[in-house]
């Protein structure tokens, strides 16, 4: 058992195949690396990234993520939870259930630091944003017939699902709203499902992410993921009759 002061993590070294093997016993949330990496995923489609300089990132939900100095948000790669990291002596393993696999092979470790966040307060959606989550919660039947709101705000251990209802067979239905629908909208919706249906009293739950629009790289995502995308006119639900009691009927 060994004790790194610097990242304030428990660590203990095995023996595996007479190599020397790193595994985390506890680790702060967030803990960020930066590397002389290469990088191979084999699943859906094989990619593989050359020797760079480039930032490992895992998060508090066992996301890993690898992402370069350029661009915005997006990692160059990166691998869901659930998952599994296997952290072998200048090597990363990580795994899923669906059989895809991550492997960092690292040259040079600059950077080696964790933070704890602490709880995230969610993101605070902007004015037509939440609107839309609001006529829609009201008016359910507008994504699919027949669908009926049981929740808002519906909680997860990785955070609030937007909707949650059911449709007209009886099966679960999480719903991610944006203004826009994007990728990251895509992905986060497909997080919430892997915690959702892990509820033996939810399961088996599936997606719907509504948005004013979608663009073509989401729609993708959305089939390959297996989640059904809806664009919806914020104006027009505006002016469909919602659920809402009415002390006189018309």
């Amino acid at each position: 058992m060994r004790l790194d002061p610097a990242l304030g993590v428990f660590r203990f070294l095995t023996g595996v195949g007479g190599r020397a093997t790193w595994q985390a016993v506890a680790c702060l949330p967030m803990r960020l690396v930066v590397a002389k990496c290469s990088v191979t995923y084999t699943g859906r489609l094989d990619a593989h990234l050359p020797p760079a300089t480039r930032l490992l990132m895992v998060k508090a939900d066992g996301c890993v993520a690898v992402h370069a100095d350029g661009g915005a948000y997006k990692p160059l790669n990166w691998m869901n939870a659930p998952n599994h990291l296997d952290e072998q002596e200048g090597r990363w393993v990580v795994t899923n259930p669906k059989g895809e696999s991550l492997v960092i092979e690292i040259e040079e470790i600059l950077s080696d630091t964790a933070h704890d966040l602490g709880t995230d307060p969610g993101l605070s959606k902007d004015g037509v944003e939440s609107n839309l989550q609001e006529l829609l919660a009201d008016r359910p039947w507008a994504l699919e017939d027949g669908l009926e709101i049981l929740e808002r705000e519906y909680l997860t251990e990785i955070g609030p699902v937007d909707l949650l209802c059911r449709d007209s067979d009886g099966q679960i239905v999480a719903v991610e709203v944006k203004r826009k629908g994007e990728i990251d909208g895509i992905e986060q919706l497909n997080r919430y499902l892997d915690f959702l249906n892990r509820e033996p009293t939810l399961a088996p739950v599936r997606g719907i992410l509504a948005a004013q629009a979608v663009t073509p790289q989401a729609r993708t995502l959305a089939v390959d993921r297996g989640i059904t995308w809806v664009e919806v006119d914020y104006e027009a639900l505006k002016g469909m009759e919602g659920r809402a009691p009415r002390l006189f009927e018309v």
